[in-house]
């Protein structure tokens, strides 16, 4: 199996475990944040579409894999770490995620 696939794997068996676990787990908390229902949501999202985008492109070159794989990772990461209140300047780095994707 392609490395590429298993990524692509990891990516959403990720994004589907931290969508319950912020719907069910987290709930009371990113209640106390207005925008952090908001930012997991939009985290899980952009992971879970990308995870099918890099298991879609799993072609011989490894570039557009990696670079979206590593896009989808940190734009999801600093929505997720922002809506478990971390300091919002955290902000700033999510474009560079998406700028990978």
């Amino acid at each position: 199996m392609s490395g590429r696939l298993v990524t692509a794997g990891l990516l959403g068996a990720t994004a589907v475990a931290l969508g319950a676990f912020g719907a069910h787990g987290l709930k009371d908390r990113l209640a106390l944040i207005p925008e952090a229902a908001g930012w997991w949501q939009t985290a899980t999202f952009y992971l879970l579409t990308h995870a099918l985008a890099v298991g879609a492109i799993a072609s011989p070159s490894a570039w557009p894999a990696r670079l979206w794989s590593s896009g989808a990772l940190i734009f999801a990461a600093t929505l997720y770490a922002m809506a478990l209140g971390a300091p919002r300047w955290l902000g700033a780095v999510t474009p560079l995620g998406g700028t990978l994707l």
